[in-house]
């Protein structure tokens, strides 16, 4: 039993529960400390592996699992939750996973929504608090990209953003016109936020290391400049960069043409070159510009 994965549990069994103790390898010890340590007291996995007598490679390999949840969340709430309550004294936490959600629930001083972050009504929340809300969180990285566009729907009831996730799509949030990281979320994050990279995270400060770099990024709204339609200009930026590496006159060119749409505007340059700026006054001249 004293392979390499049944030495890893025994070890993330002491960083867990930080007794001290020196473990002797014993399964039917390890597994009523990781069930303390989860706060299962049903027949859970671990309990059939204890059942078992001797742990097969199937078992470890459940229980490591089991494991490294634990030290994330527990590292969660010990890196992020506790400094903002200590800051704030009141937080509101949204949550999906229904066992962490249930723990942090026990807390007086959270406020715990369990739910899809996608389906929270942020605007709601502010209406509920009375205020605007700041947002902190370290985003799950395969789909920031729609929780970043589901904030910007309720972007006048914030005050600010702060929030961790890949370093490649700060830079994108954050990238310029010329550049080859400035694109369609540039543009629609930028028309309604002031967009700062604060602060660059290397691997190694994660447990375990992820395999790219993470960054924070400070999101401050702007007011909503008159005269624009979010939609129209969403869509506009989309036709826009849909094939990047041709000219405008390929991809937007087409689009403003079946809009009958014949004032001045360069399609001679690729969308990357055009700025936020130039994107926006295209979206009042057109919102305006009669159709046929």
């Amino acid at each position: 039993a004293h392979d390499k994965e049944y030495d890893r549990a025994v070890e993330s069994c002491q960083a867990i529960l930080n007794t001290g103790r020196t473990m002797d390898g014993d399964l039917t010890l390890i597994a009523h400390l990781i069930r303390i340590a989860l706060q299962h007291i049903s027949m859970t996995t671990l309990e059939r592996v204890l059942a078992q007598g001797q742990p097969s490679e199937k078992s470890l390999q459940a229980m490591q699992s089991l494991l490294e949840r634990e030290i994330k969340e527990s590292n969660w709430v010990q890196t992020m939750t506790n400094p903002l309550v200590a800051a704030s004294r009141q937080l509101t936490v949204i949550e999906l996973d229904r066992d962490l959600a249930a723990r942090l629930s026990k807390r007086s001083e959270l406020n715990v929504i369990e739910a899809d972050v996608l389906k929270v009504d942020f605007a709601a929340l502010a209406a509920q608090a009375g205020q605007k809300l700041r947002i902190v969180g370290n985003l799950p990285y395969n789909i920031s990209t729609p929780i970043l566009f589901h904030l910007l729907e309720s972007v006048d009831h914030v005050v600010d953003q702060h929030i961790m996730q890949q370093k490649e799509v700060v830079d994108r949030m954050a990238s310029g016109p010329g550049r080859k990281d400035y694109g369609r979320l540039s543009v629609m994050l930028q028309w309604r936020y002031a967009i700062e990279s604060v602060l660059d995270v290397p691997p190694e400060a994660f447990e375990p290391p992820p395999r790219v770099d993470s960054a924070v990024v400070r999101m401050r709204p702007l007011p909503a400049p008159a005269g624009v339609d979010a939609a129209l200009l969403g869509e506009l930026v989309q036709v826009a960069f849909s094939q990047r590496r041709k000219l405008l006159r390929h991809t937007l060119g087409r689009w403003l043409e079946a809009r009958a749409y014949s004032a001045t505007f360069d399609v001679q340059r690729r969308a990357e070159e055009v700025p936020v700026s130039e994107y926006l006054g295209l979206a009042r001249a057109v919102a305006v510009h009669p159709t046929t």
